[in-house]
């Protein structure tokens, strides 16, 4: 392929269709008519020989020769957007830049809701797609899908990505106080194993939170009435019932407007919870990536 033949904005173009996988989303990511999006995808399907992407029920699927380019297509992009911008500071008042970033609800609720109030005030040409926490959240930094992830470290294990930490939280169980009148401030073993209990997981496999596993791991088995993939929807869900759930302190605070539900002390120790910050080596030095991780930390540092 003679790259004088071809038009480098397809490429741009090319890397969004491959991570939306929506022609529709791929053209609000970077700005053009879903009409120009599809006519830019035939030019590509041209250029490359390959349908790259095709209908599979309702949606779109990438072909093998499209799920090849992911990668390298990114880090491609990646290293002619460092030469351009290299020695180039960064005005968060008036650059602009889309950033993305993968945490789960509770991350964004505690720590992104925050965040996105100070953008809004520092940042104003600033872009942030906040995007569900994956179960792969190493090969989000790896294929740039994410600029950062916020994880507690011991989900993320050892990693050889850069990091910083950002804020910590401790484990209460919350219980619909009208539905049992007789548990005081702290709850009992013995009513912990006789409630039924609401989990939060993660993913098909119902990834359990960092408190399930612990107990799992120490050999406390429970009844589980209901499992849920969103953290912020347990204390709803607890509403009128006899469950009890584990909740974060922090977000606990945030979703006191149900005065019904009452948070106590757990009646074992849980280790406590470290979100740590963790982005690709490849953004350190950029500015702009720079100044987003101090604006993390910074807020971060605000919550205590």
């Amino acid at each position: 392929m003679n790259l004088r033949n071809v038009d480098l904005n397809l490429l741009v173009i090319l890397d969004a269709l491959l991570n939306e996988r929506n022609v529709s989303r791929a053209g609000q990511r970077i700005g053009l008519s879903q009409s120009a999006m599809s006519a830019a995808l035939a030019r590509l399907r041209d250029v490359f020989g390959d349908p790259l992407l095709v209908r599979v029920g309702r949606g779109l699927e990438l072909t093998r020769n499209a799920e090849a380019l992911v990668v390298p297509l990114r880090q491609a992009l990646m290293q002619i957007e460092q030469t351009l911008s290299q020695n180039r500071g960064f005005d968060p008042m008036t650059d602009q830049r889309t950033f993305s970033i993968a945490a789960s609800d509770y991350a964004v609720l505690v720590l992104l809701a925050p965040f996105i109030r100070v953008l809004s005030e520092e940042a104003p040409n600033i872009t942030v797609h906040l995007l569900p926490r994956s179960p792969h959240a190493a090969g989000m930094l790896q294929s740039d899908q994410a600029d950062i992830v916020i994880e507690p470290r011991s989900i993320m294990g050892d990693v050889d990505f850069p990091y910083a930490p950002l804020a910590s939280d401790r484990w209460l169980c919350a219980i619909d106080a009208n539905n049992h009148p007789n548990i005081g401030d702290r709850m009992t073993m013995d009513q912990f194993m006789e409630l039924p209990h609401l989990v939060y997981g993660i993913g098909s496999d119902r990834q359990l939170n960092l408190a399930d596993q612990h107990l799992h791991q120490i050999g406390i088995e429970r009844r589980i009435e209901v499992t849920v993939e969103s953290f912020l929807l347990v204390p709803f869900l607890i509403q009128g019932t006899r469950l009890v759930s584990f909740v974060l302190e922090r977000a606990a605070r945030v979703l006191a407007t149900l005065p019904a539900i009452k948070m106590l002390d757990p009646p074992m120790e849980l280790p406590d919870i470290q979100e740590m910050m963790y982005w690709h080596s490849r953004h350190t030095t950029d500015a702009g990536h720079r100044w987003l991780r101090e604006k993390l930390i910074a807020v971060a540092a605000d919550l205590h």
